[in-house]
């Protein structure tokens, strides 16, 4: 088994070449793109205690409903673009978007900093990882 990929790289340098190219070029930007402006569930908690955080759920209504952070505002990332206004009140709070794993928050992070919201974080690993580590959440 071995040698048969050794034989494929020898035999296909070029498409290894690029692979490798890829897949260093993806790493990179995960990394960084996770680092970005990204809070752990703790370091979220604290925001909310201590600078009065919003927590901002993204999540359709229904998983909203199933279980949220208390508190949290729900505003579903298909209409945050018209319901960007009803956050112009806490502009100047931080503000932590929340989804379902983490990976389509910070597209709505990347709205909320281009509209003016200086102080906006994404929770790294979602209500997923908020539940996860076995912090509270609100049923309605």
């Amino acid at each position: 088994m071995i040698d048969q990929v050794f034989e494929f790289v020898q035999n296909h340098p070029l498409l290894v070449g690029a692979f490798l190219l890829v897949l260093l070029a993806w790493i990179i930007y995960e990394t960084r793109s996770a680092s970005t402006n990204a809070l752990t569930a703790s370091q979220a908690t604290q925001l909310i205690n201590r600078e009065d955080a919003v927590v901002l759920d993204i999540r359709e209504n229904k998983d909203f409903k199933a279980g949220h952070i208390a508190g949290a505002r729900n505003i579903p990332q298909s209409s945050l673009d018209s319901r960007m206004s009803e956050l112009d009140k806490v502009k100047a709070q931080p503000i932590i978007v929340v989804c379902k794993h983490g990976q389509s928050s910070g597209a709505a992070q990347a709205k909320l900093t281009k509209a003016g919201f200086e102080r906006a974080y994404k929770l790294r690993g979602g209500m997923a990882q908020w539940q996860g580590d076995g912090l509270p959440v609100v049923k309605k």
